[in-house]
């Protein structure tokens, strides 16, 4: 298990989690701050240059859930991690990748009044001996309370928000420790294994009356996604998409409705599983049938139907392309095969 405590910088996590780990048996501190520092040891200089936060480097998203998961085979645990986590993609990286490990996380925030926080941020003496910097530290926690600010909207759906006002660090661990026991912060992240080998997976595209797609928003991965999932052991792709499809999306569609657009063979980056990627054209929704849609609270966050060029925000290269040859190929009735979502060039046999 994970304790996650987050909030803006100077809201006082580390001297709360320090007296938290008191409080929790077994427990033990994780400061994902040290993967960073080690990083930026490690990294040519010419890499670190155009990135101004460690958090923006995939491989700080990467390894803090391995890290994390490594500790716990070393220790009972919960971690307990003081880390400022404000862009909802990186929360979706990472604590999805520790759900797939089988970790729960608990994610709380220290939200105390701006201007109690205000006051601690001016009072504090980061770097004794040298007030130019510890000056400098100040001026850095208080240019980044906007980004906080425009972040409380999704931790309060994500978190739950611990007003710190008036409290000392022990006293807010005593909380935290109450809320961890209550269970009440625990993230609804499904969690399933993690496959070390390539799979198949289904999706169903979805239009509304002026042919817009339906993406939905995963909270276990950056980036959106078609509806759809992972085929299991034993099963047609076919009955996969309308499962998922009925999983997710709480819609119960028939099987003679569904049409096969396109197959993409995706090929393995990393640690991310490839594999062959059949897309289905699911029919058009009726105000009636969006009504209806109810999503999986431990897997979706929302859902939109948007044109190709807004899902060019909202997907990755490699799906948009896979989406914009499952649209090409449902306008001219015809089968796409794709590789990293490009057409590949298939030969065909002939007679003689």
């Amino acid at each position: 298990m994970i304790v996650w405590v987050n909030g803006t910088f100077g809201a006082g996590k580390t001297s709360a989690c320090r007296e938290l780990v008191e409080l929790l048996p077994g427990s033990l501190l994780f400061d994902p701050e040290l993967v960073g520092a080690g990083l930026c040891r490690l990294l040519p200089a010419d890499r670190l240059a155009p990135v101004a936060d460690y958090q923006d480097l995939p491989s700080w998203r990467r390894l803090v859930p391995e890290v994390a998961a490594a500790l716990l085979a070393e220790v009972p645990g919960p971690l307990v991690v003081p880390m400022t986590l404000l862009r909802e993609d990186y929360r979706d990286e990472i604590f999805g990748a520790l759900a797939s490990r089988g970790i729960a996380v608990h994610h709380f925030v220290l939200d105390p009044d701006e201007t109690i926080l205000q006051e601690r941020i001016a009072a504090r003496d980061e770097c004794p001996g040298d007030p130019e910097r510890s000056e400098r530290v100040r001026r850095w926690c208080l240019d980044h309370l906007p980004a906080y600010r425009a972040a409380r909207r999704w931790l309060a759906r994500d978190a739950q928000l611990v007003d710190t006002t008036g409290l000392t660090p022990e006293q807010t661990a005593r909380r935290l420790a109450r809320l961890v026991e209550e269970g009440t912060a625990r993230c609804p992240i499904v969690q399933s294994a993690d496959p070390t080998g390539d799979t198949v997976a289904a999706a169903v595209l979805l239009f509304d009356e002026q042919d817009r797609v339906l993406l939905v928003d995963p909270v276990y991965k950056p980036a959106w996604e078609f509806p759809g999932g992972v085929v299991e052991r034993g099963e047609a792709p076919t009955d996969a998409a309308l499962r998922e499809t009925a999983e997710e999306l709480g819609l119960h569609l028939d099987a003679h409705a569904l049409r096969l657009l396109a197959v993409d063979w995706e090929p393995r980056t990393g640690p991310r599983r490839g594999g062959l990627r059949l897309v289905y054209d699911g029919g058009r929704l009726g105000a009636e049938a969006r009504q209806q849609l109810r999503l999986q609270a431990d897997e979706l966050r929302s859902w939109r139907f948007v044109t190709l060029d807004e899902a060019a925000g909202l997907l990755p290269a490699a799906r948009l392309r896979r989406l914009a040859a499952a649209l090409d190929a449902r306008e001219h009735g015809e089968l796409r095969y794709l590789e990293a979502g490009l057409p590949a060039a298939v030969g065909v046999a002939t007679a003689g």
